[in-house]
């Protein structure tokens, strides 16, 4: 099920998020961020805490009473795509992929697009991140042309879009 994130569910957010990130960027992110410089302590406390009570930015998936993903959503923040609705984040505890928690939760995101008047969806992917970007293009969506290079580790990343139904 999915749902909206709670403050009572920032530590496993924080969890899933740091080991995601410490699965998916090895080799592209230099190991002293992964290891050494991102902490879970608290990491999502103080932006549910602020959104909670007015936003729906931050959803779980939830099984068995268990959180095994999240996402962040919201308005794209891309001046030329200022009238989309985007995937700022999705990640599935690295230990439960493989098992449609993220093509639940994409799945989510587009309806919720939809439902808020959206008719098209972006996501920024690292380059180097190729399992990623083979979920998103399984899922319909395409790389188109727009690129940016994340500064503070000089790493490439690719914008996807997806026109919705």
């Amino acid at each position: 099920m999915v749902r909206t994130a709670t403050k009572k569910d920032a530590s496993r957010i924080s969890e899933i998020h740091i080991f995601g990130w410490r699965s998916a960027y090895r080799g592209i992110i230099p190991d002293t961020y992964l290891f050494s410089e991102i902490s879970v302590t608290g990491r999502y406390n103080s932006f549910i805490e602020k959104k909670e009570d007015e936003s729906d930015d931050v959803f779980v998936f939830e099984e068995h009473d268990i959180i095994k993903g999240f996402m962040k959503v919201g308005t794209c923040r891309d001046e030329d795509k200022n009238t989309s609705f985007e995937l700022w984040g999705i990640y599935v505890e690295p230990l439960m992929k493989n098992e449609g928690i993220g093509s639940k939760l994409i799945q989510y995101c587009e309806n919720l697009a939809i439902g808020k008047g959206f008719s098209e969806n972006v996501i920024w992917v690292l380059e180097d991140n190729t399992d990623s970007r083979k979920f998103y293009e399984k899922h319909g969506y395409k790389a188109d042309g727009k690129e940016l290079v994340m500064s503070k580790f000089n790493v490439k990343e690719v914008r996807y879009s997806k026109i919705l139904k």
